[in-house]
Formats: structure tokens, sequence, C-alpha cells
């Protein structure tokens, strides 16, 4: 392992709720585990950080999101001319850093595959000409063009969160080489998600008032239309009236609880918000479902599949190569599909423990494996 080094991870937020954020936060603690001097470069940071990490809150200006994008890249260029490191890591849109962690992909993309989650006719051509018009799709682009196009950084090295948002990024930059751009899939903390015991299975079903009978299908994300969570409720209409669904995290949920009125199955459903203990919301359900129409690299699939649940996810989803095949939805928006698929997840019994597959690098450990490289390469170029 080389000596310790000063290294810098740049994030707007430093935060463990959200997944992009828990990555930054594990990574950063895992750096400072080993000895290095790690900052964390963000907008603001939110609770305590993790041990051996300082952060550095930059700030941003509440001026809407296309200001605050480039006002962040804008302060972390300006702390990285003034500060001197031995490695900066960036984990969001930011421009010259050593190692580019791509949790996304890319804009153009994006705004292609989610337009269907938005509606049709009228309500999908108004999603359309605001995008168009927006200042922040313009902004994210021209960030993007100049993250992969000229990179100020010919050296760095691009690490895709999956193999699906590497294809989306060489198809939208091709003059990316191949040879720079690799993939590491996201890993939750196996400590942490892991399958129940049958007590305490039990016990948090009893909590929720659900009998042997119920099977409860849970879903997680923050934008309920592009994780097609109306596909799921319209779903739900279709199955027999002891399923239920359970969906954690997200804002404003009156437009599906109005849908599922309509559909006569909103005793049914049940908008849990944000949910602290996301090991207890999986632990009590039967099926995981996430019909996404965009999706990098979904930790919520990945965590359902370690606490044992089944996982339908449809093919927009970078993390869809763990499902089982035979649950990938191919159209995010069939309703039909979706309800035959949780039929068929909900009937499998005496599953075998998820066991993560050896073919596919993934979690914290080829990060740790980069940065003990590329310093090694820095130090015999000095």
């Amino acid at each position: 392992m080389p000596t310790p080094a000063r290294i810098a991870l740049s994030m707007p937020r430093l935060s463990l709720y959200g997944g992009a954020e828990g990555f930054g936060w594990r990574l950063a603690e895992a750096l400072a585990a080993r000895g290095h001097a790690v900052r964390f470069l963000c907008a603001r940071a939110e609770g305590r950080p993790p041990e051996g990490v300082v952060p550095v809150e930059l700030g941003r200006p509440p001026l809407g999101r296309a200001v605050k994008n480039l006002w962040f890249a804008w302060a972390v260029e300006r702390h990285l001319a003034a500060t001197p490191y031995d490695l900066v890591i960036g984990l969001s849109r930011t421009w010259n850093q050593d190692i580019l962690r791509v949790g996304g992909g890319p804009q153009e993309i994006f705004n292609r595959l989610t337009l269907a989650a938005h509606g049709e006719g009228f309500a999908r051509l108004g999603k359309r000409l605001r995008r168009a018009l927006s200042p922040s799709s313009a902004v994210i682009g021209w960030m993007e063009g100049r993250q992969f196009d000229t990179p100020a950084n010919p050296r760095q090295r691009i690490v895709c969160v999956s193999h699906l948002v590497r294809d989306w990024l060489l198809e939208a930059h091709p003059g990316l080489d191949p040879e720079r751009v690799g993939v590491v899939y996201n890993r939750p903390d196996l400590s942490r998600f892991q399958p129940p015991s049958a007590q305490r299975r039990a016990e948090l079903r009893a909590a929720q008032g659900l009998t042997d009978a119920d099977t409860v299908i849970c879903t997680a994300g923050t934008n309920f239309a592009l994780k097609g969570v109306g596909t799921l409720v319209r779903a739900l209409a279709l199955l027999p009236p002891n399923f239920h669904v359970a969906v954690a995290g997200g804002r404003h949920p009156d437009a599906w609880i109005a849908l599922a009125r309509t559909l006569g199955v909103a005793e049914r459903v049940r908008f849990a918000g944000r949910v602290e203990d996301m090991p207890g919301f999986y632990g009590a359900a039967d099926v995981f479902a996430l019909p996404t129409y965009y999706d990098a690299c979904s930790n919520a699939v990945l965590e359902a599949l370690a606490c044992g649940l089944p996982a339908i996810s449809s093919s927009r989803n970078g993390s869809a190569v763990f499902v089982d095949p035979a649950l990938v939805l191919p159209d995010p928006g069939d309703a039909d599909t979706l309800a035959r698929l949780i039929l068929a997840a909900s009937s499998q019994r005496n599953r075998p423990a998820f066991s993560w597959p050896d073919d596919r690098p993934c979690g914290l450990e080829p990060y740790l494996d980069m940065v003990d490289e590329l310093l090694l390469e820095k130090r015999g170029r000095a």
C-alpha cells in the first residue's frame, strides 16, 4: 500500500441519505481508515462526518439548479488551484480530477428515455418543451461536454456504475476512448442489509397489522414518476385484494394517491415517506418492484436482493443485471406484465440466498485499489 496521501473527494452533499451520497461517505471513510488525509469538498455537510474525514464546505447560492451546479464546479476548481492534493476523486459534475465516478448518465439519453414517464399528449409535449427551454438542462449539457469531450486531466479515469451507463456514455460521447471507461457496480453494506430472522420479520409485519395472507410489494425512490410508481399502482389494481404496495421515499404523493383512489386500491397503498430503517422496510415485504424509466444502478434493487427479496426491475436499470432475467420488465409502463411478474415472484418459495457474482467488480475495493495504483504511478513520475 502506498504511503498516506492527501486526497480530496468532491460532491455537493456530504450525507448518508441518498445512494450516491452514501457511496461518497463510505469511500471517504474507507480512505481515512487507510491513513490518508481526506478532505470532502461539498456545498454542505449533514450530520457528523466519518471519522478522519474533514468536510470543506464551499457553499452554493440559492439561485436555482443551473447556478448551483456551475457555482459548485467553479468553487471546487478554485479550491483545488489553491490547495495541493496528491489525488482528487470527483463524484459529481466537476472538471479536474484523477478519478471521475459517473453515477448517472448523459443528459441527452436521460431526457429521451424518461419522457414517457410524464404522461401522454400535451403533458408529454409540455415536458419536452420545458426541458428544451430549461437553463438548467443547457448548463448541465455544457458541463457534461466539458467533462467528457475536453477533460482538464487527460489521464483521468472514468468509472461508470454499470455497463448500461457505460454504453449510454459512449453513445452520447463517441469521442471517448472506451479503454478509459471502466465499470464498478454499487454494493450495499452487507452488514446492514441482510435477510431478517423469522422472528424479526414477524415483528415487522405485526407492527404494520399484516397477516401471513398479505403479500407486500415494496419499492423505494424519490421521483415517483421516474421510478414507475404509477405503473406499480396500476399493476396492483390487477392483483388479488391481499396484495399491498409500500413506497419508501419521495415527496408529495398526492397524484399517486389520487390514481390509487380512482383504481379502487387506495386502502392497499402506503406511502411511508423518508424511511430511516430501510432493512426493516425490506424485511416486512415479500417482493421488491422498481419499474423505473431510468436508473444508472439502483441501490434499492441491490439492497432488496441482499435482504432476501425477489426483485423485479426494468431493463432501463443498470442493476437489473443482478436480477433474475425472468423478472426483468422490458417496458416500464406495462402494468399487465408487471402484475404477472409480481405474481410469479410472490409464488417463489425456499429461494437461495443472493450471492454477489464474482465476475462483476463492485463496492469500494476496486476504488481503493485504483487509488493505490494511481498514487504509485504519480510518485513514480515525480
